[in-house]
């Protein structure tokens, strides 16, 4: 095994730990565990505006130490594709929203399971606006993974919970949303694309919660606010460098240990067990991504796998 690949793996576990507790934070701001419930589109405006600052914060200081790779540009790109970029973001502002609305009401483990649909959706959309060819084995996976996304929604309790809707919404817009990333990686440096993302979207988030914003009340609230966005974006920077130690393909399944930490947490901080179905979707939804993950890895391709857009 090559040195870096285990760093790779703790990047990637790391990653999805703070994944989780994005999530975690965004349950118990928007469920009035800290006083009144902030609303999500106030959580949404923090995730990008403390995601914003700390992203140029990450940047000066690679600049202050000489190492300006991610700045640099890349495929001979010398100006952002700005259509790309704002599709891009707002399709990553959405996302962010219906998760964080979703995670107030339902379990974690679910709200991170459903997410796990958005490679399904940019299959999908990628065969219908990319005309990319979908084979067998990927419609299998879909398949597999939009089964086990019918068992977490419950159908036999005699209602679909709303809330479970709402990820399925956030699950559509990271998959639409991972095309544009596509497209933008193949000419445009990592720093620059993060910067212009959470500066568009703290421009996006900031209007859309004006007309619900309240001033947060008290040192624990501002603190996790701003732990959401610096958490965020301490998430991508990992998922970026485990993807540029080790093939994509190789650190994909650690991707899959959001779902390990979320439950977790709704274990340690809700005293909320995971039942057996929400433990039977999650482990169908997993299976129908690690089988697309296989068949990436034997068609050879190297892209990133996971909802890291957000």
């Amino acid at each position: 095994m090559r040195p870096s690949l285990p760093i790779a793996v703790a990047l990637m576990l790391t990653c999805a730990m703070l994944v989780a507790a994005t999530t975690l934070i965004a349950k118990t701001l928007g469920n009035g565990t800290m006083g009144e419930p902030v609303p999500a589109l106030m959580l949404s405006q923090a995730r990008f505006l403390f995601g914003f600052l700390a992203v140029a914060g990450f940047l000066l200081a690679r600049r202050a130490t000489g190492r300006k790779a991610w700045s640099e540009p890349a495929g001979g790109a010398s100006r952002p594709n700005w259509g790309l970029h704002a599709l891009r973001t707002s399709l990553g502002w959405l996302a962010t929203l219906l998760m964080f609305s979703a995670a107030r009401y339902l379990p974690l483990s679910d709200v991170n399971a459903l997410s796990f649909l958005s490679p399904v959706a940019t299959m999908l959309f990628a065969g219908v606006i990319l005309g990319e060819k979908v084979g067998p084995w990927r419609w299998l996976a879909a398949l597999v993974a939009l089964a086990g996304a019918l068992v977490l929604l419950r159908p036999g309790a005699g209602v679909i919970q709303p809330a479970a809707l709402l990820a399925l919404g956030a699950a559509a817009a990271m998959g639409v949303e991972a095309i544009a990333i596509k497209r933008l990686a193949t000419t445009e440096p990592p720093g620059r694309t993060m910067a212009i993302n959470n500066g568009m979207g703290t421009v996006i988030a900031c209007l859309a919660a004006i007309p619900v914003f309240v001033w947060p009340q008290g040192p624990g609230v501002w603190a996790l606010l701003v732990a959401l966005g610096t958490i965020m974006v301490s998430a991508q920077i990992l998922y970026l460098t485990a993807n540029q130690r080790a093939e994509a393909s190789f650190v994909a399944p650690f991707w899959y240990a959001t779902l390990l930490w979320a439950a977790f947490y709704d274990i340690v901080f809700f005293d909320l067990w995971p039942d057996r179905i929400s433990i039977l979707g999650a482990l169908i939804v997993v299976t129908g991504g690690l089988i697309m993950t296989w068949r990436e890895i034997r068609a050879g391709r190297r892209r990133p796998v996971g909802p890291m857009g957000r």
